[in-house]
């Protein structure tokens, strides 16, 4: 366990941008808790520290804990004191004319509006936040800014050098059982020859080296791999640079046992060789198997 232990502190102005901001914490590896009351939190650090586990920590505190506002600065302060924290508050507003947008956008009421306009509950906001806003180290003025821009910049503040956000998840699976639906690519591979027809294959999985050559060794499977991999490889920048944290390539055959398994396998070992950080999953492979043995 690392010495110390790294708070950061999500407020600001409602609408000004927690959620992607919190978001962006977790893609960064940070625990967070959305919504804690600022007295819990000097019980809450002496659970982590015991526990060891638990290094990093996003907590979101905005208005629905506004009556904790006036005791946030005092416990803040003691737990800079400490030998085991260090604590960061990232400040978010936007301007007035931005912020009612968003509202108007949302058909949300804001929480100091009561009955009245959205100006006002802003501007009420504003008041109450000024001297938390004062004591924030990070002030982020969204105004401007597109989520996007708002997660690059949190990941150029906080992510740590040996912490890599972005992976891809390589995933086989049949397409007799179903697409998997969280698929950011997907690819059909129905159309290369099929170990399954292979007497001695058929029990076998895209894992094992006898059917993992066997479709390999096929002409369209190589023209087919060079191609998609070329594609992958484009991609996968572009898909950083625009902010996503990760990327799933979902590879499907008839049953997801051969030509999908193998393909996953040989898709991995590139990109890893890439240097990205990727995991590999088979989602029905073994599907066929369990399905005779309960017959």
């Amino acid at each position: 366990m690392s010495d110390t232990l790294e708070l950061v502190i999500i407020t600001g102005m409602s609408g000004a941008g927690k959620t992607v901001a919190v978001q962006s914490f977790e893609d960064l590896g940070f625990y967070c808790i959305d919504n804690m009351p600022p007295t819990l939190l000097p019980t809450f650090w002496e659970l982590v520290k015991e526990s060891g586990k638990i290094t990093k920590i996003a907590l979101v505190i905005d208005l629905r804990t506004r009556d904790f506002f006036n005791e946030l600065e005092n416990i803040i302060g003691t737990l800079d004191n400490t030998q085991f924290i260090t604590t960061r508050v990232l400040f978010l507003e936007a301007s007035d004319e931005a912020l009612v947008s968003r509202y108007k956008e949302s058909r949300r009421s804001h929480p100091l509006a009561n009955e009245g306009r959205v100006l006002e509950g802003i501007q009420k906001e504003r008041a109450l936040l000024h001297d938390l806003r004062t004591r924030a180290q990070i002030v982020v003025d969204t105004t401007d800014k597109t989520p996007r821009e708002l997660r690059t910049f949190i990941t150029q503040q906080f992510s740590s050098i040996e912490h890599n956000t972005f992976h891809i998840e390589v995933v086989s699976f049949g397409f007799k059982y179903g697409a998997p639906i969280d698929a950011d690519v997907m690819m059909d591979v129905r159309f290369l020859p099929n170990p399954h027809y292979v007497p001695e294959l058929r029990p076998q999985t895209g894992q094992d080296p006898e059917v993992y050559e066997y479709v390999m060794k096929q002409p369209e499977t190589e023209e087919f791999y060079t191609k998609f991999i070329d594609l992958i490889e484009y991609c996968l920048p572009g898909y950083k640079r625009e902010g996503k944290s990760s990327v799933t390539i979902a590879i499907g055959c008839t049953g997801g046992q051969h030509r999908s398994v193998a393909l996953a396998e040989r898709i991995t070992a590139r990109l890893r060789s890439d240097q990205y950080t990727v995991n590999v999953s088979h989602r029905d492979q073994h599907k066929r198997k369990e399905s005779t043995t309960r017959s």
